[in-house]
């Protein structure tokens, strides 16, 4: 092997050939930005979704009760704050055991029969429940 070649092969990555190196090195590039989309998307997920459900109107633990309550049928459903760390995925029933009031039809595809939630339906939702 001649002098040049070996520096070269020293600068690059463990198992990148020359011959490879600039594709590594795009690919490297693309996965570093797909990667910083994806942070960036989750991190603003959640606070999207709180605010189109109805916070601040709404507490985050509120808005979870009456997601459940509108998936569920269900008007005794509520989420519990803190969440106990013996409950799932660590230990005890998962979160819907023994629920027998959705009103899906079951099949290959589950077909949800529950209203869809719209911007901040919840929050009427909550207001009429409260005043029941």
């Amino acid at each position: 092997m001649t002098e040049k070649s070996t520096e070269a092969s020293a600068d690059l990555p463990a198992g990148t050939s020359p011959g490879f190196a600039r594709m590594h090195r795009w690919l490297k590039r693309g996965l570093y930005v797909c990667l910083f989309g994806l942070v960036i998307e989750g991190a603003l997920t959640v606070p999207a979704l709180a605010v189109w459900y109805g916070w601040p109107s709404l507490s985050l633990t509120e808005i979870c009760s009456e997601l459940m309550k509108v998936r569920y049928s269900d008007d005794t459903l509520d989420c519990t704050q803190p969440y106990p760390l013996s409950g799932p995925p660590f230990g005890g029933a998962p979160e819907a055991a023994g629920q027998q009031t959705a009103q899906d039809k079951w099949g290959i595809q589950p077909v949800p029969q529950y209203p869809r939630v719209g911007f901040r339906e919840l929050v009427r939702i909550h207001d009429e429940r409260e005043a029941r």
